[in-house]
């Protein structure tokens, strides 16, 4: 696909989403009230705040003398409010005079999203002889705009020309549960890029609300049920005399604190933003590079079992050469396999990244970012990164167990404790425990898994906060299916059909490994504006496994020709990364630095024993006859070493030139020191310095849609102790792509990316010996990827995507160019939906639906034989009554016969028929 197309066909779309969009939904981050400090976090992290300082019986703002007294639009909600007969001294434009935000894009033009939005810089709450008010507070109140409505015991008042913003630029979200007597919540929340809503949540009956105008803002003044029946103050008495008592002593008094919580919780399918794109808090419409996020209610309602089945819901992720029952999850992006620096967690790679740590217990949710990372993250392959985003401590006591049990003895059990060690919350903790074994419908399988995870939160002063985090993994059983040869799967065999559960191996396989992380997570903020931070992390792990693979298929179509590998593997880790993120601005130009140095060790050791690469004996796949007596050794034992030692200096400036233009300029420069010592002839070493370019534009014609380009460039060391005797040059890609993303209304958000990438010095298996790897040259991927996500109405969320990639080889000696690339479908989609009634005597009852099709996809590079397409059904029944939950999986619901990938014409790995999972929770 030329570029030229790529962007005629951009606009075009851009012109037709314009049409179908209305109004953003704003990004929600955390931040800082006046009353403490807040770390910022989006997804799930939701952070107490109790305001210790004594409250005057009469907040200040109820002397004021500045007030204002102003009516609501519609007095539906406020029984004080309809006593009132003092007209506002404005006209305020009400929503019922134009169209719903979700029913029409006609509102683009008519609503405030076209004039100014007024920025709401804080939320306070003070209790008061009535009640409690909540203060808004912006020096430009009586400019903000009023509609309000009544939901059952619901007040609400939509402010459609306003934004709750922190004086940071930050957005956040203010709760505060039972202020004052038959008041269970108040909240105020950004639903849409122009639009603050405001909800009184009364416990038996409408609340009673008035609205004021004051030097410090807009004021909700809310009576408690006990006050709220007495006679209203006159508009003209604007303070008591100081003698003066209430009839009843308010709920909220000065010795009783009010609780408030700022939160930036995420639920649902549709999340707004990801800090995988720019390493900081932004929304997924002002970064240039398609992004997608996998939020927790999505892995919730479809239960994986492994990152690669978690994945099915991103358009253009494959598995790789391994069968699903391996521990190695190498998921192809974008037609170019992920390497061991492409699957993060928390945004740092580990050891051996490629096996999997996959575990839903710790998981908050998991980003993907299409595309080259190496600005922010340095090393790493053109597809892009998976960074798996774990579970973070909470200031209320959480906790939680799961259990499941499933087909082919598959056994789970999980226990999330959250909560605050000390009375003032400065203190918190997350532990997270879980167990599982599992079988498989292949034969002679069984693997068990055990995960522990400890984090503890300390909030050090109002601008500092401290993360000490830990993981435990270990995994323990069999290596898994070897693969089966195509003949007699994919292609005919005149000996019969082998069936897909037949393992070829032997009884003593095993893949062992045990892996630890320790670290920690230093913030720390110097203003509003500035802040640093620090984290580090030292890996482990090691690795006893004992592999049988086959090496040839006889002519008889029926005698399989094996070998045995045993190689013992020892793999560490060091993580330093230091990065300052600073907000300034040139006139009126605002710019969000990010300046940082960061510094990686990584080492491997791979160490053979006499007879640990051997011949064994054939075996026939139509009647295998195991335990036979080993062969001799093919090839001397493998011992080899490698190390590296890499520095990254980096540095990225998101420019807002204006409200609806932005700029992201980076770039980096990597220093890397490799070594490898093996048993070849000749050991290896190299020094190489790369710089790695980034360059993105955003355009918003209109707050919704973001039309985007970007260009970048990668860059990934190879060590690797089975590469062979000499050190491979540094693999390089270059990305080309732009884009369109939709705020479609403010539920459901769409991406639509068009790009053109290539990479060159590329390793693959070498064809003459199967535990090596050669390096060959360029291969290139164009695709499209569409993917859209969040509630179509309430109670109905649905994930979607659909990929069309042309990867190919442009340069080898050893392959055809114009050769697909292997495991790569030309066209894919996904899509999962999910439903729950909201009301009646089935509330709670939920069902999913999925559909995962993949296209034929080559074998081999060399382009040998095909693996067929696809289309596999997954459903989903479950039900939710306050803290408790129970469903029922279905995977592969009609069980059909597929294949997830393949090594080579001799290694075919199928897909599991159908398998049945139920799961139940409890919170407490």
């Amino acid at each position: 696909m030329k570029l030229d197309k790529l962007f005629q066909s951009l606009l075009l779309t851009g012109a037709v989403v314009v049409f179908i969009s209305t109004p953003a939904r704003s990004e929600e981050t955390q931040g800082e009230f006046s009353t403490a400090t807040v770390r910022k976090s989006t997804f799930k992290d939701t952070l107490g705040v109790r305001v210790q300082e004594s409250v005057n019986r009469k907040s200040p703002v109820l002397a004021s003398s500045n007030r204002k007294h102003r009516h609501f639009p519609s007095q539906v909600a406020s029984s004080l409010g309809n006593a009132k007969s003092e007209k506002s001294n404005r006209k305020i434009l009400q929503l019922s005079e134009i169209e719903q935000i979700s029913q029409s894009a006609e509102l683009l033009v008519q609503s405030p999203a076209s004039s100014e939005v007024i920025q709401v810089t804080g939320v306070q709450a003070n209790p008061t002889e009535k009640g409690v008010e909540v203060i808004l507070q912006t020096t430009l109140g009586e400019q903000l705009q009023i509609t309000d409505r009544s939901a059952d015991n619901n007040f609400i008042a939509d402010i459609p020309n306003a934004q709750l913003r922190l004086t940071s630029g930050d957005a956040f979200t203010f709760s505060s549960q039972n202020p004052v007597e038959g008041i269970t919540e108040i909240t105020v929340t950004n639903i849409d890029a122009n639009t603050v809503r405001v909800t009184v949540v009364g416990e038996k009956a409408l609340p009673a609300v008035e609205l004021f105008d004051d030097n410090a803002g807009l004021i909700f003044a809310v009576a408690s049920q006990a006050t709220a029946t007495q006679p209203p103050e006159t508009p003209q008495v604007q303070e008591k005399p100081a003698s003066e008592t209430p009839q009843q002593k308010p709920a909220a008094q000065q010795d009783e604190p009010i609780e408030l919580v700022v939160t930036g919780e995420q639920d649902g399918y549709q999340a707004p933003n990801a800090t995988t794109g720019t390493r900081t808090d932004t929304p997924l419409r002002d970064i240039p590079q398609s992004i997608q996020v996998v939020p927790q209610q999505v892995l919730e309602d479809r239960q994986p079992t492994n990152l690669i089945d978690a994945l099915r819901s991103v358009p253009g992720i494959s598995q790789a050469n391994q069968a699903s029952t391996s521990i190695y999850e190498g998921p192809i992006i974008r037609g170019f396999a992920a390497s061991e620096f492409d699957v993060l967690r928390n945004g740092i790679s580990g050891p051996y990244a490629p096996i999997s740590n996959f575990e839903p217990a710790i998981i908050e949710r998991i980003e993907v970012l299409r595309g080259p990372a190496s600005v922010l993250f340095g090393q790493g392959s053109l597809g892009g990164v998976i960074n798996v985003i774990t579970k973070q401590p909470l200031p209320e006591p959480d906790y939680s167990v799961e259990a499941s049990a499933g087909s082919f003895d598959s056994y789970r059990g999980a226990i999330d404790l959250s909560g605050p060690l000390t009375s003032d919350k400065t203190l918190l903790y997350r532990l997270n425990f879980a167990g599982k074994t599992t079988g498989s419908f292949v034969e002679n399988f069984d693997r068990r898994q055990f995960t522990v995870a400890p984090v503890i939160s300390w909030q050090i002063g109002d601008r500092t906060n401290l993360k000490l985090s830990a993981e435990y993994i270990n995994i323990s059983g069999s290596y898994g299916q070897m693969g089966l040869p195509a003949r007699g799967t994919i292609l005919p065999n005149p000996n019969g059909k082998i069936p897909l559960s037949r393992n070829l191996s032997e009884s003593f396989d095993k893949d062992d490994v045990e892996s630890f992380r320790i670290g920690y997570d230093l913030e720390h903020k110097f203003s509003d504006s500035w802040q640093l931070r620090s984290v580090f992390e030292a890996a482990w792990l090691e690795q006893d496994r004992a592999v049988v693979f086959p090496r040839s298929l006889g002519a008889d179509n029926r005698t399989l020709q094996r070998g045995l590998s045993r190689s013992p593997i020892d793999a560490r880790n060091l993580t330093f990364d230091n990065y300052f993120v600073g907000k300034f601005a040139t006139g009126s130009i605002q710019h969000q630095l990010l300046a940082g140095l960061n510094y990686t060790r990584t080492d491997q050791k791979s160490f053979g024993r006499p007879g640990s690469r051997l011949n064994l004996a054939p075996i026939d796949i139509f009647n295998p006859i195991y335990g036979q007596p080993l062969g001799t050794p093919f090839a001397d034992p493998f011992e080899g070493e490698s190390n590296s030692n890499a520095y990254g200096f980096y540095l990225q400036d998101q420019i807002s030139l204006t409200n609806n233009f932005k700029l992201v300029l980076g770039g980096r420069f990597d220093i890397a020191n490799q070594r490898i010592v093996n048993n070849y002839p000749t050991d290896g070493s190299a020094q190489q310095e790369v710089f790695s370019p980034r360059v993105g534009l955003v355009y918003q014609p209109i707050p919704p849609i973001s039309l985007y380009a970007t260009y970048n460039r990668s860059f990934r060391p190879e060590v690797n102790v089975f590469a062979g005797g000499t050190l491979s040059v540094p693999e390089r890609g270059t990305l080309y792509e732009v884009g369109v993303k939709a705020d479609l209304n403010n539920r459901i958000s769409a991406t639509l990316a068009f790009y053109d990438q290539t990479r060159s010095n590329i390793l693959t298996t070498d064809p003459n010996d199967q535990l090596r790897t050669i390096q060959v040259g360029e291969q290139n991927s164009q695709g499209i990827e569409f993917n859209i996500a969040g509630e179509v109405l309430p109670g109905w969320n649905i994930i979607a995507g659909y990929a069309y990639t042309n990867a190919r080889i442009t340069k080898d000696e050893d392959f055809q160019v114009g050769n697909r690339i292997n495991g790569v479908p030309e066209n894919s989609f996904n899509i999962w939906t999910t439903y729950k009634v909201q009301e009646g005597s089935l509330k709670g009852l939920g069902f999913g639906l999925g559909l995962f099709y993949q296209g034929e996809r080559q074998g081999d590079l060399a382009n040998t034989f095909q693996l067929p397409s696809y289309l596999r059904t997954d459903a989903a029944i479950f039900y939710e009554a306050d803290r408790f939950r129970v469903g029922l999986n279905f995977r592969n619901l009609f069980s059909i016969e597929y294949y997830e990938s393949a090594f080579n014409i001799n290694r075919v790995f199928p897909g599991a028929p159908f398998e049945v999972q139920g799961t139940v929770s409890w919170k407490f």
